[in-house]
């Protein structure tokens, strides 16, 4: 049987506020995130093995474990019966840098369950759908849309039907670290600022003006990372640089891509041995 194709895209989120702290020492956040053309590329098929089979491989496929996102979501379906005992061969190719910010294991998942829903391997409601992507990790169910989306301090996510069309420039230095370990240092906190669905939070002056409540407790601890940030701002043509996520990715945003690949070039010339990616959002 042939593969099946899948693109599963980067994520990146154009702002981020932290809310409060949960008992459970996770944390309610709001964020406004987007989608780049940079992806991992999944091939998948049904197989008669007794057992799935998950292959990574690719430039960043490096360290990464049986215990991962994908394994993560075939076996809660197998739990739940949902795959009707059928197993599958996948492969990830990771174009998508491990700890960057851009969410490449979680879009992973989301890109599979919302494979196994298209082709009606799978039939269940949305919200189980959502309940299911949230069991894997917090990201994943941002990843089962590929649109401009708000992420309420509730938990709720709505699609804006609105494409930003910014190329980027992704640097990210030769350092990673935990996103647990970032939250854990988080002592302010932020108020709610998206209250409605509004396409009007993804204006390029609103999202200038925006931020990243994780960039000062990431800045402190990894100089690089800061350092980087402010070269970035100072690239030619660039509108604003943000971190994303947790990093240590930063991104800088530009209106076209003639100015992104000047700016890569002279950013090739300062970091020669920092990753550095390219790309448009979707």
């Amino acid at each position: 049987m042939k593969y099946d194709k899948i693109n599963s895209q980067a994520k990146i989120n154009l702002s981020l506020h932290v809310i409060k702290k949960l008992k459970n020492n996770y944390h309610n956040i709001e964020s406004l995130v987007t989608f780049l053309k940079l992806s991992d590329d999944i091939l998948v098929r049904k197989s008669s093995i007794q057992s799935h089979k998950v292959l990574f491989y690719g430039k960043f496929a490096k360290g990464i474990n049986n215990q991962n996102t994908i394994t993560k979501l075939l076996s809660i379906l197998d739990k739940k019966n949902l795959l009707s005992n059928q197993k599958f061969e996948i492969k990830i190719k990771k174009n998508i840098p491990q700890k960057s910010g851009m969410g490449g294991g979680s879009m992973n998942a989301a890109s599979i369950l919302r494979y196994f829903i298209k082709k009606k391997i799978i039939n269940i409601s949305n919200a189980k759908v959502t309940k299911i992507a949230n069991l894997i990790g917090s990201d994943v169910a941002l990843g089962l849309e590929k649109k401009n989306s708000i992420l309420f301090n509730n938990g709720k996510i709505e699609r804006i039907n609105y494409k930003t069309n910014l190329h980027v420039l992704v640097a990210k230095p030769n350092i990673s670290y935990s996103t647990r370990s970032i939250y854990l240092k988080v002592k302010n906190y932020s108020k709610p600022t998206y209250a409605s669905k509004s396409q009007l939070f993804f204006k390029i002056n609103n999202l200038a003006r925006s931020v990243n409540d994780l960039e000062d407790i990431v800045f402190k601890k990894y100089l690089s990372v800061k350092n980087l940030k402010f070269f970035l701002l100072d690239l030619p043509g660039v509108i604003f640089a943000r971190m994303t996520g947790t990093g240590s990715a930063i991104v800088a945003y530009f209106k076209t891509k003639r100015t992104a690949n000047n700016a890569a070039k002279i950013f090739m010339k300062k970091y020669r041995n920092y990753l550095f990616i390219v790309s448009k959002t979707i």
